[in-house]
């Protein structure tokens, strides 16, 4: 059995902020049921994990953590849930504070994390072949786990969420950090300062990403945010895995959520549209096209596309509600808008899970035309409860969404390519013209019933990715 130890920032169901907490929640499941092997996963110990599942921990041992020239205490406990060992780093300093991420020393925090499960490892009665990390703030346990050597023979993937998060810090920070010889600090620097992703990518034996399309897209300038250089020598070297999603929670069939729970059926959906329309203090209308996003309201999300595009969109004989949070500016601009169309568009500018499924459950189409896009989760929920996704081709949008061709009844969703207003508008445009026609309209929502993005086909291709690794390693438990 292949023994494949996690290194993560977050992880549902304890901590998360965003997708990356959700794939390494599902992703070790999966790798367990699927490809019969053992994960683990490690993670540090937040204040503000909720207390039920801190109670459940179980205290394993303390230990000391080298840190340039200190050394820092660290505990480590211990959790099994849903058939998943889970291993928690504890230090008051660095981890009993508000929020998990935006302190002034979090390159700090991380490089005491990943330093403490290398020194952890002995300790977990569970030898890793594969130290797999996740993100920026994993990345100097990849690179120490090369360096240090814990585990011999003991192989590693780094895995980029978002290449535009790297976790930098001053050059000078490397001995007030590190008990490394100067040697080493080619490996770390990058542009003049020390990148906690740039470390693994050059240290990592394999680099994978969340999507095939963003494997290669940050290869290129406009999507590397600087690093694509590295990534084009590491090419032979980097590989896209698609993310799935949680096909049980993420289930309209059971989700306790929604209004009326359904499988394929037009007729329940529409009595979801119309509760989603009595909540928000819409006008009821069951045959009205309603559009919805859930999203963080920030540049990225292709928020200023939106902004421009608003009034000759709602102009259109066709609901809108807009559900998060995000830039102040983009708040404020939503805020007005509700007033400006009560009868058309709802804004909540908040965060609520109940009502984001309710959203996904009652709407006809799902806009995210975002800028750039790794991977994407939301578009996988929304063809998971049969609404119609229309987003830009980038990252997994492009992977995951086909647009329809009226000529061969083929795709699932709408799509555009150039990054602009212009072209937003005239497919938002062209998805209300099929909707309209119900011949066409019934073909594309077959097409969305068959769309199926579980993490099945994902832990397969992990499983090739730890296999190409350790073929050759002795599997010898320790």
């Amino acid at each position: 059995m292949k023994n494949v130890l996690f290194v993560a920032s977050e992880s549902t169901p304890f901590i998360k902020t965003g997708g990356l907490g959700d794939v390494v929640g599902s992703l070790p499941q999966a790798l367990k049921k699927h490809e019969r092997m053992d994960v683990r996963v490690i993670l540090p110990l937040y204040d503000e994990i909720p207390a039920k599942w801190r109670e459940k921990m179980t205290f394993q041992l303390s230990f000391h953590v080298p840190l340039g020239w200190r050394n820092q205490e660290a505990s480590l406990y211990t959790l099994e849930y849903d058939d998943i060992t889970y291993y928690f780093i504890s230090n008051d300093y660095y981890f009993t504070r508000k929020g998990v991420y935006g302190y002034y020393d979090d390159g700090e925090r991380f490089v005491f994390f990943s330093r403490a499960v290398l020194e952890a490892i002995p300790h977990l009665e569970f030898t890793p072949h594969v130290l797999h990390g996740h993100d920026w703030q994993a990345g100097i346990a990849i690179a120490l786990a090369k360096i240090i050597q814990p585990v011999e023979g003991m192989k590693t993937v780094f895995t980029i969420h978002n290449i535009k998060y790297q976790g930098k810090m001053p050059l000078n920070t490397f001995h007030d950090f590190f008990n490394l010889p100067e040697e080493h600090i080619g490996g770390m620097e990058w542009d003049g300062v020390l990148n906690c992703l740039k470390a693994a990518l050059h240290h990592a034996d394999k680099i994978t990403t969340v999507s095939p399309s963003y494997a290669e897209e940050i290869k290129d300038p406009y999507y590397g945010e600087g690093l694509d250089t590295i990534i084009k020598e590491r090419a032979e070297d980097v590989i896209g895995v698609l993310n799935g999603i949680d096909t049980e929670d993420f289930n309209p069939l059971k989700d306790p959520h929604i209004a009326v729970n359904y499988r394929h059926s037009r007729v329940k959906k529409k009595e979801n549209k119309i509760a989603l329309q009595e909540k928000l203090s819409l006008p009821i209308d069951g045959d009205k096209p309603f559009y919805v996003m859930i999203t963080r309201l920030v540049e990225q999300k292709g928020i200023h596309l939106i902004q421009h595009i608003l009034h000759p969109f709602l102009e259109e004989d066709v609901q809108l509600a807009v559900l998060g949070t995000g830039d102040t500016e983009m708040e404020a601009y939503f805020y007005d808008a509700g007033g400006w169309y009560p009868d058309k568009l709802a804004t909540r500018l908040h965060f609520d899970e109940a009502l984001a499924r309710q959203m996904y459950a009652g709407a006809d189409f799902f806009i995210m035309p975002s800028q750039f896009e790794p991977c994407g989760l939301s578009q996988l929920i929304a063809l998971q409860y049969k609404t119609v996704p229309i987003v830009r081709e980038t990252g997994g949008l492009k992977d995951t969404v086909q647009p329809f061709n009226e000529i061969t009844g083929e795709g699932n969703g709408f799509s555009f390519a150039n990054y602009n207003a212009h072209d937003l508008l005239t497919v938002l445009r062209y998805s209300l013209q099929i909707y309209h026609e119900p011949t066409k309209w019934q073909q594309l929502l077959k097409n969305v019933n068959k769309s199926q993005f579980s993490w099945k086909d994902s832990a397969h291709d992990y499983n090739r990715v730890y296999e190409s690794l350790i073929t050759e390693f002795e599997f010898v438990e320790g």
